[in-house]
């Protein structure tokens, strides 16, 4: 069949197999520019399909040499249905890491169950012993604990209605978003399904079972953003959620504290995922900060993120924190050369301005290349099988 994009609002629920190789072959070579670097050997990736997993896995594995066990919950393809773009990557990725003579298994399971976390136990047991490094990159609508229920997140504000400028993806126009406030039982549900529970849970089974090793060192992923985003991000009931987890990262370092264990949480930089997509307010602000950081030559898309993490962060046993304990990765987007520019071309822009202050073709570019399309080299004419 001939695979085209089919674009829904924030998603495309076509993928590419060839053109979603391509791409991580891409990320792949970008890794292996760098010199190898001294790292963990033994790597779980908890969410390793896309975006900052994805690329934390790719890394791992070509910057440090590591084993990698990778847990997703993709869709395979079915009929004339393709699978998810996550699907694909994984493939590709475990392919590319059979050619290169590395360990690299991956687990299509959910990854909040216990019959996850026993199989990816019993995995660990059987070929690697135990693992040395646990990389966090859940971002999940909702979670199903083991008594059973199912809480969902919202992305609502905590406090008052939010109004701000709002970038109608399938239109490319610039409307008004409204984000009206949680109730305390939608941050708590947010919280369950977005917070440290389910991070401190797998700690708790893998140190418990026995694999995990002395001075191990575990990520989670977080973003703080500018005042710009605090009411629907920072401050919102996303936010409420990624406090758990910094609370999360210190409860870990105290209960493992006798094993010499790190629990550390990466601020990464605001790009589009999947997961940032949806957020109201957020696309249009990306849209504006791929201009301003392309312009300053300081932009940099997920891989380049995380290469630069696991290797210029990281000094051979642990990673440059600040003050607070946090890895910044949001150093550049930050940076108030940077944020100035944004906020003079947030207050100018409009429907009719929008590609004057906005890097709108740059959005949609990463947004394609998420699921495999607007790949160079790949013939999206050619008759291929799903």
């Amino acid at each position: 069949m001939v695979i085209q994009p089919k674009v829904k609002d924030y998603i495309c629920t076509t993928a590419h197999p060839l053109g979603c190789e391509k791409e991580v072959q891409r990320q792949i070579a970008y890794v292996q520019q760098s010199a190898k670097v001294s790292g963990p050997k033994r790597v779980l990736v908890l969410g390793c399909s896309t975006g900052y997993g994805l690329a934390s896995r790719i890394t791992t594995a070509f910057a440090y040499n590591a084993a990698t066990l990778g847990i997703m919950f993709e869709r395979p393809a079915s009929g004339k249905r393709t699978a998810t773009a996550g699907y694909y990557n994984n493939l590709a990725f475990e392919k590319a890491a059979a050619n290169a003579g590395l360990y690299a298994k991956t687990l299509n399971m959910d990854a909040f169950s216990k019959e996850a976390k026993d199989t990816a136990i019993q995995m660990i047991q059987d070929d690697l012993g135990q693992i040395d490094m646990v990389i966090y990159s859940l971002a999940a609508p909702r979670r199903t604990t083991v008594d059973g229920i199912t809480y969902s997140s919202v992305l609502k504000t905590t406090s008052t209605e939010f109004r701000n400028k709002n970038l109608r993806l399938r239109d490319n126009v610039i409307d008004e978003a409204v984000i009206p406030c949680a109730t305390d039982e939608e941050i708590a549900h947010t919280i369950k399904v977005m917070g440290g529970e389910d991070w401190m849970d797998w700690m708790d089974a893998l140190s418990n079972a026995g694999v995990l090793a002395d001075n191990a060192i575990t990520l989670a992923y977080s973003y703080i953003g500018p005042e710009l985003t605090y009411p629907i991000y920072y401050q919102g009931s996303i936010g409420k959620a990624k406090q758990h987890l910094y609370e999360t990262a210190k409860e870990i370092n105290s209960k493992f504290e006798a094993k010499h264990i790190k629990a550390l949480v990466s601020i990464n930089k605001a790009l589009v995922t999947q997961s940032s997509s949806a957020i109201p307010v957020v696309p249009l602000y990306i849209t504006i900060l791929y201009k301003i950081m392309k312009e300053q030559g300081v932009h940099e898309d997920c891989i380049m993120q995380m290469r630069r993490l696991f290797t210029e962060k990281w000094n051979g046993s642990t990673f440059e924190t600040d003050a607070s304990g946090f890895i910044r990765m949001d150093d550049y987007e930050l940076n108030p050369a940077v944020q100035e520019q944004v906020t003079k071309h947030w207050n100018a822009i409009s429907t009719k301005t929008i590609e004057q202050y906005a890097d709108l073709e740059g959005y949609w570019e990463d947004f394609y290349h998420m699921f495999g399309f607007h790949i160079d080299g790949i013939d999206y004419e050619q008759d291929v099988t799903p």
